[in-house]
């Protein structure tokens, strides 16, 4: 039923008609404009109040409405429902923000910054640490917009903020095969760009059937990171794989470079026994090579960072437990990088 509707009438102070006397005498307290002060506010009233039991009561007469028709989705999985599934609108491309809360322009001439793979994860962790609020007009302490665009353009580490119009200008098409952490998954609706359009960072595959990854995505509420069924939720034929124009393969720390450490006896080498190399460790890698090294970071005492494991997936506790025991050698810097290269390996299985 509809919620009455009436319009006050204020009548003048000195009106003597019989109604405002009635009314005055009932309610002497009620300030003018609040209270029903003038019989026509409360015929009014009351014919208002009757048109809408009247319209009620023809709309049950004439049976239940007929349901809007339910949108489609992807299927369920469990414990994700509907509400994995945002809308995404987001801003123009732009400049980054200052301090302020001004555009910043990018320096004359700047280039597409390199990055490694782990730096870009690393970076998109951040705001997921942070639970980045999603705004298309709000900016973040590090200059970049707080919606998906934006998101990337930080985790990339670009001079400005882009949109998914132009986020693959900064980028090269690659095939699902190629998907490496630290690539996007990219739809742009080329169409109608505020219906549809959303981009997400690939984290890695969960499992080898490669049906599903870990997304990094700037979704509302907030900055999140979710297992994701390939190539996303909906419309995921339209969803392309893109690789940053400027990513690197990173270089060594200098423990694992082939260099010693200062305070190490001699030059470390690459063939060292067991060792399956770096290509084994870090975001994405799942394999038993990490659940071996977890293992033996536990045994030697640096296993205080795994609530649970190890296991063959890559994770947080395992960087944070080869960093602790790389400082532990008296390593700082890129040596502390917290992936284990020949001479971290060799002396963690010493």
């Amino acid at each position: 039923m509809e919620t009455p509707v009436f319009e006050e009438i204020e009548p003048a102070s000195d009106c003597d008609c019989a109604g405002c006397r009635h009314w005055r005498r009932v309610l002497p307290h009620a300030p003018s404009g609040r209270a029903l002060a003038h019989p026509a506010a409360y015929r009014t009233l009351v014919v208002a109040t009757a048109a809408a039991s009247a319209t009620a009561v023809s709309a049950l007469a004439a049976g239940p409405a007929a349901a809007p028709p339910a949108a489609a989705h992807a299927p369920p999985r469990p414990g994700v429902g509907a509400a994995d599934e945002p809308g995404t609108p987001q801003g123009a491309r732009a400049p980054l923000h200052g301090a302020t809360g001004r555009p910043a322009a990018p320096p004359a001439g700047a280039e597409l910054a390199g990055i490694t793979r782990a730096e870009i994860i690393d970076r998109a962790g951040t705001w997921v640490a942070a639970k980045v609020p999603y705004s298309t007009t709000a900016y973040w302490s590090d200059g970049y917009r707080q919606d998906c665009s934006g998101f990337v353009s930080m985790a990339w580490k670009l001079p400005a903020n882009e949109w998914t119009g132009s986020l693959g200008t900064v980028a090269d098409r690659i095939t699902k095969e190629e998907l490496q952490p630290g690539d996007i998954l990219l739809f742009h609706n080329a169409s109608d760009p505020q219906s549809g359009s959303h981009v997400v960072i690939f984290g890695g595959w969960t499992d080898g059937t490669h049906t599903a990854y870990t997304a990094y995505e700037q979704t509302p509420p907030h900055t999140r990171k979710l297992d994701t069924p390939y190539a996303y939720w909906s419309n995921s034929a339209k969803y392309l794989p893109y690789r940053y124009k400027g990513v690197t393969a990173g270089k060594a720390s200098t423990a694992d470079a082939g260099q010693a450490p200062p305070g190490a006896a001699g030059p470390a080498s690459h063939g060292v026994a067991g060792y399956p190399g770096r290509a084994m460790f870090g975001p994405g890698a799942d394999n038993p090579y990490v659940t071996r090294l977890g293992r033996q970071l536990v045994r030697k005492g640096f296993g205080t960072h795994y609530t649970k494991g190890p296991g063959p997936r890559w994770g947080e506790a395992d960087r944070r437990g080869v960093q602790a025991f790389q400082r532990a050698q008296g390593w700082r810097g890129g040596a502390a990088d917290g992936h284990p290269g020949p001479e971290t390996w060799r002396r963690l299985f010493s």
